[in-house]
């Protein structure tokens, strides 16, 4: 006679996807603890469950390119990722930290992110309790916070320089002392639970002032130095913002060239983003290649896949690429009501659209809104694509496309969206990246460029645009993609999977409908700062180490995330 259990949870009625990429089929899931102790059919009772009758049983979600390193402070929920069945994600990428930080120098880590990340300076000083210093007191200090999801953390290359160096780390190389102690705060770091060390060498970092971030100015001596202490410390991902090679044939040989032979040397992971301009030549395949050849030298290597156009989003709520013309400024300061009858009056309004439309405009930074080219500048009517352009929309309605984007932005209550592309302007080349061997879609920036851009729904985009509408995956091979991949990637290994004993994080959602809401302009920052938030649909729950995050787009209360440490410390 078997013996009975008391599961504390059950999914009852669904279609199991386990995330190893085989068949789908019919099972319960029971969960004790924050464990997945059966999956099949399960008679007894669960203290909790779900009917999950008509819809997928999934692991939760990975993200592994996050920036939510200040916003863990202020948002234990962990928005917008937890709504799009999100799980697990890795921040401090791309050098940004806020650890290691003396008390008296907090303002030099802040200088790094607040233009680089668009994260306000004003938020972090109103969100953020400093109780640290080094990145052991950083990780011990996310353990005390409540969290909906789980996080797993790098430490970051600009933040260890001005731990070493102060304010001449934005100024000169570093010398033998600060490599010192830079290497020291970096092996305490990865024992105590970092998951590797982050660096960024491109020109879209910079700071308010328009000097080049910390890391920016370390030579590749410096680079190199610090992941032969990782190969050293034998653990350790080295992720990185790369070099701005552009399509320059040379270029790319020298910088991928010292990449390659950096993982091979010091048996490191190295992982970056892999993506094409808007209006791409290849130049993509010479980064699969660099995968390509790191592998068969045996060394690691990953790129990090987006799943659409890397899309600044405008409106008026937050940002418009006139905001920067002179004619615009002050109006840009008035509150909306005042904006809105101001572009209303048709003086007014063809003062407006003659600067727009002969305005000069600086070269775009990282995320920050472009000169308006609008034959790429889409019309958001929906969650996903496809998308009219404004110069479509305008030509139906016989006016001029900035005209347009005025009348539109006006007629909705400023409620209207745009997408700006900047890059992967050919959704085709996104698939290929997307479906590389040695590519991982992730790369949500979620917690950073919080007013300029919106992916955390990269997973349901994937999912309801490339698996339903486009039928490019199987419903089995995203679902991989999404959790077994990144788990494997970022050494997740007890998590990734529906197996019984591997922890119970756990997405349950409708393939008919699952996809991302539209997004929405919240002002719920620290001090009331304006940030994007998006919401999804087809989410029946969310289950985080055995407990219910998340019920029909409905925070349920619990708070069960953990920090994910990394495999020196474990």
């Amino acid at each position: 006679m078997g013996v009975s259990m008391t599961y504390e949870l059950v999914i009852r009625n669904g279609t199991v996807v386990d995330g190893s990429g085989l068949a789908r089929y019919r099972a319960d899931v029971g969960v004790i603890g924050d464990k997945i102790t059966k999956i099949g059919r399960i008679s007894e009772k669960g203290n909790e469950e779900i009917d999950a009758d008509g819809h997928v049983v999934t692991p939760g979600f990975i993200d592994g390119h996050t920036h939510m390193d200040a916003q863990i402070n202020w948002d234990p929920l962990g928005t917008s990722s937890c709504w799009h069945g999100i799980t697990s994600v890795v921040m401090g990428n791309c050098g940004f930290t806020l650890a290691p930080a003396r008390a008296a120098e907090r303002e030099l880590v802040v200088r790094n992110l607040e233009r680089a990340e668009d994260i306000s300076a004003e938020a972090m000083a109103a969100g953020i309790d400093w109780t640290w210093e080094t990145y052991p007191e950083y990780l011990d200090a996310l353990e005390k916070l409540p969290k909906g999801i789980n996080y797993g953390g790098y430490v970051g290359h600009s933040a260890l320089r001005t731990w070493a160096m102060g304010e001449r780390a934005f100024e000169e190389a570093a010398n033998d002392a600060d490599m010192k102690i830079m290497e020291n705060e970096l092996r305490n770091s990865l024992r105590a639970g970092a998951l590797g060390f982050t660096t960024s060498r491109t020109f879209n970092h910079q700071t308010s002032d328009d000097r080049p971030v910390a890391s920016r100015v370390a030579t590749w001596d410096e680079v190199a130095a610090l992941v032969h202490v990782m190969g050293r410390e034998g653990g350790g991902i080295f992720e990185i913002a790369g070099e701005d090679v552009g399509r320059d044939p040379q270029k790319q040989a020298d910088y991928y060239g010292r990449l390659e032979n950096l993982a091979v040397e010091t048996g490191c992971a190295i992982t970056f983003g892999v993506a094409s301009g808007r209006f791409p030549k290849g130049e993509h395949r010479a980064m699969l290649d660099l995968l390509d050849r790191t592998a068969a030298r045996g060394g690691r290597m990953f790129g990090q896949a987006h799943a659409r156009e890397f899309n600044v989003v405008l409106s008026f709520k937050t940002q418009i690429p006139f905001d920067v013309l002179p004619e615009w400024k002050e109006l840009r300061t008035w509150p909306l009501a005042e904006q809105k009858r101001a572009l209303q009056d048709p003086a007014m309004l063809d003062k407006l659209i003659a600067a727009a439309e002969d305005g000069a405009w600086a070269k775009g930074v990282g995320a920050e809104a472009r000169k308006p080219d609008y034959d790429w500048i889409r019309v958001m009517d929906s969650p996903m694509p496809p998308y009219k352009t404004v110069a479509e929309v305008a030509a139906e309605r016989g006016i001029s496309p900035a005209r347009c984007m005025i009348d539109l932005a006006v007629e909705s209550d400023f409620e209207q969206f745009f997408l700006q592309p900047i890059a992967n302007g050919d959704q085709d080349v996104v698939l290929e990246i997307m479906k590389h061997p040695h590519c991982v879609t992730t790369f949500s920036d979620s917690g950073a460029h919080v007013s300029q851009l919106m992916d955390s729904s990269i997973q349901t985009h994937v999912l309801g645009y490339w698996t339903r509408q486009r039928e490019a995956f199987t419903l089995e091979e995203a679902v991989r993609g999404l959790t077994l991949l990144p788990s494997t990637a970022w050494g997740f290994h007890d998590r990734g999977l529906l197996r019984e004993g591997l922890k119970a994080d756990i997405c349950v959602f409708d393939p008919d409908t699952v996809g991302p809401a539209m997004p929405a302009v919240a002002h719920d920052l620290p001090g009331g700062a304006t940030r994007l938030t998006q919401k999804s649909v087809g989410i029946k729950a969310t289950v985080v180490n055995g407990s219910t995050l998340t019920l029909n787009q409905e925070h349920t209360g619990n708070l069960p995330g953990e920090v994910l440490r990394g495999p020196l410390a474990r």
